[in-house]
């Protein structure tokens, strides 16, 4: 999957959100990771919870808000989400 700069550098500002130390240091670490975790983006908050059902996620009884405010979900500032499952 390619990842543009807007995922890139999200990413890569937010780190934080789901890891206690940086992962990625500049854009290219950040694509890096992404990669190799298989990061997803998805168009709108139906497909993250489609993604995160077909991969076995329990997410029963999971409100809209609780999904986007989930470790692995990052809410970009275009509409879409990263899923990051590290």
């Amino acid at each position: 999957m390619e990842y543009d700069e807007i995922c890139i550098g999200y990413f890569l500002e937010h780190q934080s959100q789901l890891f206690d130390e940086p992962v990625a240091e500049n854009q290219e670490e950040a694509e890096e990771f992404l990669s190799d975790c298989m990061a997803v983006v998805c168009k709108n908050l139906r497909e993250v919870k489609d993604y995160l059902d077909e991969s076995g996620a329990d997410i029963t009884g999971m409100s809209d808000q609780d999904i986007e405010e989930a470790q692995e979900v990052f809410a970009l500032p275009d509409g879409r989400y990263l899923v990051v499952e590290a």
